[in-house]
């Protein structure tokens, strides 16, 4: 609805509006990630001083208490002083024991993503793997935990595949961090055998979460994609453009293991997307085979003389334990899986 006002403004108001507009957003946005950035270094700094303390003292929990009362009560109004949040600054600090905090990805991270990182207990590389990709994807805390219960870094790049013959270096590599191994389909809320149609069906009926599971970068184009040649009609189970990467990537779904033969077959469809659709701005289309199971050196042997490049990865229904489970993002996290801002119920406690 145009309002009223409009009417007398002068040439240029709106445009100068919507540009100011932008400009405050964005500073404001700036000034929330150098006060996070300072929060995090604060944090750590006492979590360093904290664990000096513990190792050469032997510090034990009353101390950690009393120091959040004394702290609590000189600084009335700053939240996150509790003994909990205290023993996680400490663990904070001895994850990444260096000086230069500010200089790592977490220190970008709120602290509840930075709780979650430390809760998981993971492996130092990949940890920084995840605060890495979190900062980059900008995930949201429920989201980052759902990253990581479902080992989304560790199947990344997985699969195997010709990229390297088939490709040059660089978009070899590029092209092998779009193939996980095993993707996981357990937010479909299927169970034992099911057919083909209808596990497509279920991805793009879900495709919100299909995508989050293909990973960053991925656009969906359709599902059974028609192609005319010469009389002949063909159908392309999934085709997707990676936007990141500049290419179609066309996904072909089987439930059963994995036949030399469906090689040839998205083989012949790889050809078909990269001569009818492939613009002279794009990079080379890929292939993603998807089966129920799989022999590697099978698929070794097929993938070796295909000419198109392509990768072969399996797929999984795995439950996650009831616990994780219920810790899983519900429809409003995925939306939001790209903004910064977390439902309130999901604010660590900062008593």
């Amino acid at each position: 609805m145009t309002d009223s006002r409009d009417l007398d403004l002068p040439f240029g108001y709106l445009d100068l509006l919507e540009g100011l507009k932008a400009s405050v957003k964005a500073a404001r946005a700036k000034a929330l990630r150098v006060i996070n950035t300072q929060l995090i270094e604060l944090y750590w700094t006492i979590g360093q001083g904290v664990r000096r303390q513990q190792e050469q003292q032997g510090w034990g929990s009353g101390v950690i208490k009393r120091l959040s009362e004394d702290l609590r009560r000189e600084f009335p109004d700053m939240k996150g002083l509790s003994p909990r949040n205290i023993q996680y600054m400490t663990t904070f600090a001895a994850m990444w024991p260096d000086g230069a905090i500010a200089q790592q990805f977490v220190a970008q991270l709120p602290w509840g993503h930075i709780m979650v990182l430390l809760d998981k207990k993971l492996e130092p590389q990949l940890t920084d793997a995840y605060a890495a990709a979190a900062v980059e994807y900008g995930w949201s805390r429920n989201v980052l935990l759902n990253m990581i219960m479902n080992k989304t870094l560790e199947r990344t790049g997985n699969a195997p595949s010709n990229f390297a013959q088939q490709l040059a270096a660089q978009s070899s590599e590029l092209a092998q961090q779009v193939a996980k191994d095993p993707y996981n389909f357990e937010f479909l809320g299927l169970s034992g055998e099911v057919a083909e149609r209808d596990l497509e069906n279920a991805l793009t009926s879900r495709i919100t979460e299909t995508l989050r599971e293909l990973g960053p970068g991925f656009s969906f184009v359709g599902r059974q994609v028609h192609f005319f040649v010469d009389g002949d009609d063909y159908f392309v189970d999934l085709l997707f453009f990676h936007v990141d990467q500049n290419r179609y990537v066309v996904i072909e779904l089987k439930t059963g293991k994995f036949q030399p033969e469906y090689a040839g077959k998205l083989n012949f469809y790889v050809a078909l997307v990269d001569d009818m659709l492939r613009r002279d701005h794009h990079n080379e289309t890929i292939g993603i085979l998807i089966c129920g199971t799989k022999n590697d050196r099978s698929v070794r042997y097929s993938l070796g003389r295909s000419t198109s490049p392509m990768a072969v990865a399996a797929y999984t229904y795995d439950k996650l334990p009831a616990d994780e489970k219920l810790a899983l993002p519900n429809e409003g996290h995925v939306v939001a899986a790209l903004e910064w801002a977390e439902p309130e119920s999901d604010q660590p406690d900062q008593e």
